[in-house]
């Protein structure tokens, strides 16, 4: 429906040859939100991905809970932690970002975070998303980083659990 709308516009539009340059790209903006919107709408929503229950959502344009699409035709994951929004990442399709947004549900949502792993002591922090200090989401994966002096350090790798970033900072960064 948004796209015959759109559509009615640029004829109206070009049939009035009096376009400033506000209007045509007004008029191209809605063209394209609209072809963004009937793209998501044709493709069949998937329930689950990779063994994974994905969350549907009415509200959102995409049907997918945290998960929007950008104004460059790519879908957003996002999710807000306490007052925190978090960004997932960007992702090619609706599914991965829905994905990716499964996951960090299933990692934030984890029964409890632990204090200590692999002898270690890890250094707990109820300011991040993550529960661990220096442990920070990335791209549905988690990342170790510190900032030194203004200057980030960040471990070479990322990966699959909280946990195993928290223990590589702990390793990394000491006590």
């Amino acid at each position: 429906v948004r796209t015959r709308g759109a559509i009615v516009i640029r004829k109206v539009f070009a049939e009035r040859r009096s376009l400033t340059m506000e209007e045509a790209s007004s008029a191209d903006a809605a063209v394209g939100a609209a072809r963004r919107e009937a793209r998501v709408a044709a493709e069949p929503l998937a329930t689950e991905a990779e063994g994974m229950q994905l969350h549907l959502s009415s509200s959102s344009a995409t049907g997918y809970k945290g998960v929007v699409s950008s104004s460059h035709g790519r879908f957003r994951a996002q999710r807000t932690v306490g007052r925190s929004n978090v960004i997932l990442g960007v992702f090619g399709t609706a599914v991965e970002a829905a994905l990716a947004y499964a996951r960090s549900v299933g990692e934030y949502d984890s029964p409890a975070v632990v204090a200590e792993a692999e002898g270690m002591r890890l250094h707990l922090s109820d300011r991040s998303a993550t529960g661990y200090q220096g442990v920070h989401m990335d791209k549905g994966r988690f990342r170790a980083q510190r900032t030194v002096n203004g200057a980030n350090h960040v471990l070479g790798q990322t990966f699959d659990t909280a946990v195993e970033a928290a223990v590589a900072y702990a390793r990394a960064f000491g006590p």
